[in-house]
């Protein structure tokens, strides 16, 4: 990945917030989580190492486009639009949508969504996903915030919004808490990949190479079924 001698790490751009199962960071700093070790996995086969580069979600792009990254591994389910960003590779998650509300919610299926203020992150999947709500009252999220997710959940519980949509992955701890509750699941089936700058063609077929090694040798599958035992692993 064009690393020296004395920088041999595969640089991972990535958002330094607690999403977990799929990323977070202890006291000590290290990162956890599935895509956390998806990241060190492919840093094995491609440099050595890995090193992770945080970023806010909004500067993702740009600071993949200014090299401060060898790509970007961070939830970033692949869509038309971010494909105008950057080229991404085949997924290594798939995953469903689904919709949170306070617990006790009338909010059940789509349509009682009608009239209803409806979070999600701006120009995402979640928030494409919003817009077939029929009647449903969209509110954009800032990736730019260093917690987004923490905003929404906070904008639920004040009453701001009457719902928000994320992966399911996401959604699943937030479940367990004792005022939020999961109102319904959308199989929407969003393919997650790993964005690589445009125009450089060699590093995006290595990281194809790499991710192709470790889903067909089992290590991708290890992973998903250490971190997410509960969801059906995709491949």
């Amino acid at each position: 990945m064009n690393q020296t001698a004395t920088d041999l790490k595969l640089k991972v751009l990535c958002a330094d917030l607690p999403a977990p199962p799929l990323f977070w960071r202890d006291d000590q700093g290290r990162r956890h989580g599935y895509e956390a070790d998806v990241a060190r996995l492919l840093g094995s086969k491609l440099a050595g190492d890995t090193a992770f580069v945080y970023r806010q979600w909004a500067d993702f792009y740009p600071a993949l486009e200014a090299g401060e990254g060898d790509i970007l591994l961070c939830g970033q389910g692949i869509s038309e639009y971010r494909q105008t960003l950057a080229d991404f590779t085949a997924p290594y998650a798939v995953f469903d949508e689904s919709v949170m509300v306070k617990r006790g919610s009338p909010i059940r299926r789509a349509e009682d969504l009608a009239g209803r203020r409806v979070g999600a992150i701006d120009k995402s999947l979640n928030m494409a996903l919003a817009e077939t709500f029929e009647g449903a009252i969209r509110v954009p999220f800032s990736g730019e915030s260093e917690d987004v997710m923490g905003d929404m959940v906070a904008a639920l519980r004040r009453g701001e919004i009457d719902a928000f949509i994320d992966d399911d992955v996401a959604l699943v701890p937030l479940a367990e808490e004792q005022d939020l509750a999961i109102a319904f699941t959308v199989a929407s089936r969003n393919a997650w990949g790993i964005a690589v700058k445009k125009g450089e063609p060699e590093r995006l077929a290595r990281v194809e190479a790499a991710l192709a090694e470790v889903k067909v040798n089992g290590e991708l599958r290890a992973l998903w079924e250490r971190w997410m035992p509960t969801l059906d692993y995709p491949f």
